[in-house]
């Protein structure tokens, strides 16, 4: 019987032959942890009595959820990293490097083909360049940090083909939340999903990293896609680890599976506050918004910036409109001046804050008034996403926020790509 991804994975790194249901004790690549569950891991290490970590090289403390530190207690705990990070010879990633889920692969810590966690729901971006990675908490990622090794369920694998092709305005997010809302927030739980057709193969890597980074949301542990010349080729220079890409059997066993006809979708929009309340953006569009956010582990890299450049340049952010746009990386920063995109971006009225969390997560950088609407490129919009339980978060592509922060309410991306 021939396997998927995930059960390939699972079986290379617990030396069994792995299938789903089993389970395994596996060696993971890497380990990472950011500002908001790290010094949780700190305080397990402790408790566990270990005061080394299992390989310097392979496990990463990001500061970026409270990045720089609004607060006096959450400069504690940054400095408390800083300390753990000279003590062990952990890699740390302070203020201003940028989001974890960018880090990891921009600075090639993990490759195709292996297996990492990460204290963070999101760390299933990952998937999209063929490596199983996965959210645990922070005691199973602070055993993960002393010992490189972790228990695991090999899951079942729900196989999700997009065929056909992507029309104009409409993009790797908005086939996302087309999956969230047919299959629902608990559609996938406990399930590898892998991600297939011709429209993921024609996708960038880092438009695949938008729809992996949501896999969490339909319940998923993973969002795996095959390694293909793209994914090679965006690894070159990155790191020093060969690629050990890993593809399913032809006639591996799936528990599930959806085909998405993407030649049929439209622009599609998350309300209020659940991301499987999705529409076609014809039913929202008018909506008035007070603010529109681009950034995030979803949507801050180089080529969500151009999206949102190329709508707005020459134009201006509505008057009643906050534009907030937040670089998933300093390197994505960096890129994005290069190109001339963070120009556009400020002279059409953006307000550019450090790479970081800061704006999704809410814990400062744009927290919105109560009932204010917003639309953003995030992966969550239940009640206080952004800290504030009486907003309302709106979700879409980097194209939909670009569109709707110039006339003020939510609007068909479309009609700006003529």
């Amino acid at each position: 019987m021939g396997k998927t991804i995930a059960e390939k994975v699972f079986s290379a790194h617990s030396g069994t032959d792995a299938s789903a249901g089993d389970i395994v004790v596996a060696d993971v690549d890497f380990v990472m942890g950011q500002d908001g569950t790290s010094p949780l891991a700190i305080r397990a290490l402790e408790r566990m009595g270990v005061s080394e970590v299992f390989d310097p090289a392979r496990v990463a403390l990001v500061i970026d959820h409270s990045a720089p530190s609004p607060l006096e207690g959450v400069s504690a705990l940054h400095a408390q990293m800083r300390e753990f990070g000279k003590r062990t010879g952990a890699i740390l990633y302070d203020v201003g490097c940028g989001v974890c889920h960018q880090l990891v692969p921009e600075q090639g810590h993990v490759v195709p083909g292996d297996l990492m966690v990460g204290c963070d729901s999101h760390t299933c971006t990952y998937g999209a360049v063929n490596v199983f990675s996965t959210g645990v908490g922070s005691t199973d990622g602070a055993a993960a940090m002393a010992a490189g090794k972790l228990w695991f369920k090999v899951p079942e694998t729900y196989l999700v083909t997009y065929a056909g092709e992507l029309p104009a305005g409409v993009f790797s997010k908005d086939l996302v939340l087309a999956l969230a809302g047919r299959i629902g927030a608990d559609g996938a739980t406990y399930m590898a999903l892998e991600f297939d057709g011709p429209v993921i193969g024609a996708l960038s890597v880092e438009a695949r990293m938008t729809i992996s980074n949501m896999a969490i949301e339909v319940g998923a542990k993973a969002g795996l896609m095959r390694a293909d010349a793209k994914t090679l080729a965006w690894y070159a220079g990155r790191g020093t680890r060969a690629p050990r890409p890993v593809e399913p059997d032809a006639d591996a066993v799936y528990a599930r599976e959806v085909t998405i006809d993407a030649s049929a979708l439209g622009p599609q929009v998350a309300k209020p506050h659940s991301v499987d309340n999705v529409s076609p953006i014809e039913e929202v569009a008018g909506t008035p918004i007070a603010q529109g956010f681009v950034g995030t582990c979803t949507n801050g890299r180089l080529e969500d910036l151009a999206i949102a450049a190329s709508i707005l340049g020459g134009r201006k952010v509505h008057p009643d409109v906050r534009f907030i746009v937040a670089p998933a990386s300093r390197q994505v920063y960096l890129d994005a001046m290069a190109a001339g995109h963070i120009q556009t971006l400020v002279e059409a009225g953006a307000a550019v804050v450090t790479p970081g969390c800061g704006p999704c997560v809410g814990t400062h950088n744009g927290v919105p008034s109560d009932g204010e609407n917003v639309i953003s490129t995030a992966n969550r919009n239940f009640k206080g996403r952004m800290g504030n339980s009486n907003a309302f978060i709106y979700l879409g592509s980097p194209a939909t926020v670009a569109a709707s922060v110039i006339e003020g309410c939510i609007t068909d991306p479309r009609k700006y790509f003529g």
